[in-house]
Order: C-alpha cells, then sequence, then structure tokens
C-alpha cells in the first residue's frame, strides 16, 4: 500500500480569511477594535443569545463563566471525566471541587440519572460536555438544574453548530463556552467567546477578560481580572470563518459519511460515533472505539500500526481522574468510574478535516482492517452495563 501521510487535523483557510486579515493590517487598530464587535455579534446570532464574549482561549472562557457564577471554595460541580481535562481544571482555578459522574456508554456524554443522584447540599452547577461535537441531554439537565437550582454550564467547546430541543448549542444553561483551536469547525488560531443571555454576567466576563478594568477608557480596575481578551487579527479570521461555517459543517458531515461507509463492514471490530437521539451533531472529529471483546492495551497497538502507515491518530481522551495531578490530589483510582475508563481506553481520533477526500478516507479504513488481526483480545468481552 502507497504510504501516505494524513494529519489528525488540518485547518480550512483561504482568501476570505487573508483578505480580511490584511485590512485589519492596514489599520491602526489590533486589539479590542471593531472586528472583535463584528465577531461577537456574529457569534450571537449563531447561537440565539442576547450576548458573545471573545476570549483568548475556550479554556478562558470555560474559566470566566466559573469565575463569573461565583462558584468557589466548598462548592461542587458534577461534571464528567470524560472530557478534555481544562473542563474540569477551570473548577480548580477557582477552588471549587469537581464532582465527576460516569457516562452514557453510547453518546459518552454525561449520563443524566448519574448526575441527577450525584447531587449533594454542595453541587451548585452542573458542567456537561457537547463531545466530539455530539449535544448533551439539554432538555433533561436544564430540568434538573431548575428543581434544584443549580447553575448550568455549557462546554461547547467541540459543538458549534450543533443543535438540540429546537435550540442551538450555546443558548442552553447560564452561559456556554467555545474553543477556536485549528482543530475545530471554525479557527482564531486560538480563541474563544461564552455565550449568554445574562446582562450581568455578560458585563462581569468582559471586566474579568481585561484585567478587570472598570471601562475601557480608564485604568479602574474593580475586579481581579485576567488578560484574557481576544485580538483583532483572531477576530477577523473567526468573521471570515464564521461566514463560511455551514459550508465547513456541510463538508465535515460529508467526511463522516464517508467513514461511516467505509467502516460499515467493521462494525463487530469497531463501534463508530452515534447518532444524536434528537438535534443535530456538529462533527469536531471523527472518534472510534475498539468492541468490548478487545484488551485495552489493543487501542495503542492499533494507533502505532496507523501511523507507521502515515496515518495521524490520537487517543480521545484520556480519563480526567487517572490524570496523575488528579490521582495525587484526590486520590483517584481505576474502577471509580467504569464506563469512562473502558471507553477510554479504547478511543481513537483518526484523520478528520474538511479537505480529506474519500480515498483518503479508503486509506484509514483499510489500515484499521489491516490491523484487527494483530490486536489483543479479552477471554472474555466486557460489559459496559455497568
Amino acid at each position: 500500500m502507497f504510504l501516505r501521510t494524513l494529519p489528525l487535523s488540518r485547518p480550512d483557510t483561504g482568501d476570505l480569511e487573508r483578505r480580511y486579515i490584511n485590512d485589519v493590517l492596514e489599520t491602526d487598530r489590533l486589539a479590542m477594535g471593531p472586528r472583535l464587535d463584528d465577531f461577537e455579534a456574529r457569534m450571537a446570532r449563531q447561537c440565539g443569545t442576547r450576548h458573545a464574549i471573545a476570549v483568548s482561549s475556550g479554556t478562558a472562557a470555560l474559566h470566566l463563566i466559573v469565575a463569573g457564577l461565583n462558584l468557589g471554595e466548598g462548592d461542587e460541580v458534577v461534571t464528567t471525566p470524560f472530557s478534555f481535562v481544562a473542563s474540569s481544571n477551570v473548577l480548580l482555578y477557582q477552588g471549587a471541587r469537581p464532582r465527576f459522574v460516569d457516562i452514557s456508554p453510547i453518546t459518552y456524554n454525561l449520563d443524566v440519572e448519574r448526575a441527577e443522584a450525584a447531587l449533594t447540599p454542595s453541587t451548585r452547577a452542573l458542567l456537561a460536555v457537547d463531545i466530539f461535537g455530539l449535544p448533551a441531554a439539554w432538555p433533561a439537565l436544564s430540568e434538573i438544574a431548575r428543581r434544584h437550582n443549580l447553575f448550568l454550564i455549557d462546554d461547547a467547546c467541540h459543538a458549534l453548530g450543533a443543535r438540540v430541543g429546537g435550540r442551538p448549542i450555546g443558548g442552553w444553561g447560564n452561559a456556554a463556552a467555545f474553543g477556536f483551536y485549528p482543530n475545530k469547525q471554525i479557527t482564531t488560531a486560538e480563541g474563544g467567546c461564552i455565550t449568554t443571555d445574562s446582562d450581568d454576567l455578560a458585563a462581569l466576563c468582559r471586566s474579568l477578560r481585561n484585567q478587570g478594568r472598570a471601562d475601557d477608557s480608564r485604568m479602574e480596575h474593580i475586579h481581579l481580572g485576567y488578560n484574557y481578551r481576544m485580538n483583532e487579527l483572531a477576530a477577523a479570521l473567526g468573521c471570515a470563518q464564521l461566514e463560511r461555517l455551514p459550508a465547513l459543517l456541510e463538508r465535515r458531515i460529508e467526511v463522516a459519511t464517508w467513514y461511516n461507509e467505509a467502516l460499515a463492514p467493521l462494525q463487530q471490530d469497531v463501534v463508530l460515533p452515534a447518532a444524536p437521539s434528537e438535534g443535530m451533531r456538529s462533527w469536531f472529529v471523527y472518534v472510534i472505539r475498539l468492541a468490548n471483546q478487545y484488551a485495552p492495551e489493543a487501542r495503542d497497538v492499533l494507533m502505532n500500526h496507523l501511523q507507521a502507515q502515515g496515518i495521524g491518530c490520537r487517543p480521545y481522551f484520556p480519563s480526567i481522574h487517572l490524570q496523575p495531578y488528579y490521582r495525587r490530589r484526590f486520590g483517584f483510582k481505576h474502577g471509580d468510574f467504569p464506563i469512562c475508563e473502558a471507553v477510554s481506553t479504547r478511543t481513537l481520533a483518526v484523520p478528520f478535516y474538511t479537505t480529506l477526500t474519500r480515498d483518503d478516507v479508503a486509506y484509514v479504513a483499510r489500515a484499521v482492517q489491516e490491523a484487527l488481526p494483530s490486536l489483543p483480545c479479552l477471554t472474555q468481552a466486557i460489559s459496559f452495563n455497568v
């Protein structure tokens, strides 16, 4: 087989992005200018919210939401252990504690029944992640938050363009956080955004991203803030990308469909991404999972085989509670969240981006198929009915 080089991800930028960025370079305003205002207005329209506050990263967006809601020492936030580590780190920044609950073995999102059962008198918020662009169960989570008087936070960094319950992702809960790293549906190179309908939270987040200033025109700082601003070049790139968002999302759907078709004959061995029970996902990454008969170490054998064929791939995601820092600080151990752990040790992200061709996808599928006979198996398949 002819060896190709397929990266895990690749941004999709072109003439429009270059023109918008060059337009900024023709001005003397490289920060806190009209492109930032434009980008925020576009994001608010996309998400159907009153406000959008652009910041320097998805992590910064989520951190400012947690800080703006005054979550801190003694507060617990029910959340998922299956995510990028930032979704829990932001709680620790403010002194709050993540209260992990296990995930759905189908969607890999926060398990709603387990989430409600995990509530304690110290619980002040639910923080769910739209994992890999598949919307969390926002109608059900909203009802839990309403009944128990909790804040509801959406880590939507994977899910720009998704919808559920007749509402865009970004419009659920008290606030949502988006990230625009180069592997996302749109990119600002580095950047993030908060969406919310709360006037007070929006004003506070705007202040906190700019060193806690009371007003841009005065050097008066009324909060302990941060340098989380998005610059004009990043905002210009984001404006161009948002103009192209429908086409970018459509192309990602097409690539995902090619993967579904190419891998369909392997479904005894490879679990494909779940379809949403309602609403619409936004394809962030394409993640396969080795079926339950395979040993946990089989994933890394598969990964090494694909990488030897020039195919970019990566575990998505390691369990947060088993990260070394979390184990040291909180004493988490193997077996605490068995579904998360079983999924985490078997999932692998494969190349996924808009310029991937159907032939590229077929190349990846053939490489997966070739590796299967060499993968170690369990003597008895695991069960996800834990």
